[in-house]
């Protein structure tokens, strides 16, 4: 990626740049096609007309400054759209997909820091790195990260996949996931979050693979393990249904792209087929 991340701005403003303009869970787009949309790249004159809120720098993509920015829905110009920023995916260059949720998880931070969380004075960013300081106690606040453990648990020639309670899609199945909690090893919090969510024990969890997620702001660490003991007996708060699968036999599973369509189709390959047709 032609990608170099940076808080400290040009000295001469260029003539254009990239926005990434959020409103809630929604990115701004320009319309290029109909299966094809691009970051708006506009002149400062452009963006202040608008009457966007939080812009922040980024860094340059291809030697074009990039920042990250807030909209409300009323003020979208015409000739742009928002769309859900999972959706961005696929229609776009895959450059601008990673910048996007790098500049969705700066921006949400920029929004939920503007006050301390220790005294509840203003905070300020400061211009040689990604913080807000508070102007009343110093406390400092950088972009929150949270760690969460993906697995795949294979059993002979079956995995095991899980309908969240919070899926958008009801009807998809996934391998399980969950955050790491303090004072836990990313192995533990695997052996942990399985055990809790479907009553399995696994053993030989090995790495596998790491994505950064910006939904809202989680880093997903891979893992693939293997079943040891144990029925089912899923956490009816967490899980709607949980079984065995095999290879030729998938329920609709997540997309390649993300961290848990490449487990489930390491998972295929592995059986001896092709898991790029799912």
């Amino acid at each position: 990626m032609n990608f170099i991340k940076t808080t400290i701005e040009p000295e001469i403003t260029p003539d254009r740049a990239y926005y990434f303009i959020f409103s809630e869970n929604a990115v701004l787009v320009e319309k290029r096609s109909k299966t094809l949309v691009s970051i708006p790249c506009i002149k400062q004159a452009s963006a202040e007309q608008i009457g966007l809120d939080r812009i922040c720098f980024l860094g340059r993509y291809n030697k074009i400054s990039c920042h990250c920015a807030g909209i409300r829905d009323k003020d979208v110009p015409d000739g742009y759209e928002l769309i859900p920023l999972r959706s961005l995916y696929g229609k776009i260059d895959n450059g601008f997909w990673g910048i996007s949720g790098y500049a969705r998880q700066i921006h949400d931070w920029n929004m939920n820091f503007k006050f301390c969380g220790r005294c509840g004075a203003k905070t300020t960013k400061k211009r040689n790195e990604h913080a807000r300081v508070c102007g009343d106690c110093g406390l400092a606040s950088y972009p929150r990260i949270s760690p969460a453990i993906i697995t795949a648990v294979v059993k002979e020639d079956e995995i095991l996949l899980a309908r969240g309670v919070n899926f958008p899609n009801k009807k998809m199945f996934s391998v399980l996931a969950g955050f790491v909690e303090p004072g836990e090893s990313l192995e533990d919090c695997v052996a942990r979050e399985v055990f809790e969510e479907t009553g399995i024990r696994i053993r030989e969890i090995e790495y596998f693979n790491s994505q950064p997620w910006p939904f809202p702001d989680s880093l997903m660490i891979g893992f693939t393990a293997v079943y040891d003991s144990g029925s089912l007996s899923i956490d009816m708060e967490e899980i709607l249904e949980a079984g065995w699968f095999k290879a030729d036999r998938l329920p609709i599973v997540p997309k390649a792209y993300t961290l848990a369509g490449e487990l489930i189709r390491w998972f295929v390959k592995h059986q001896g087929l092709d898991g790029n047709g799912i």
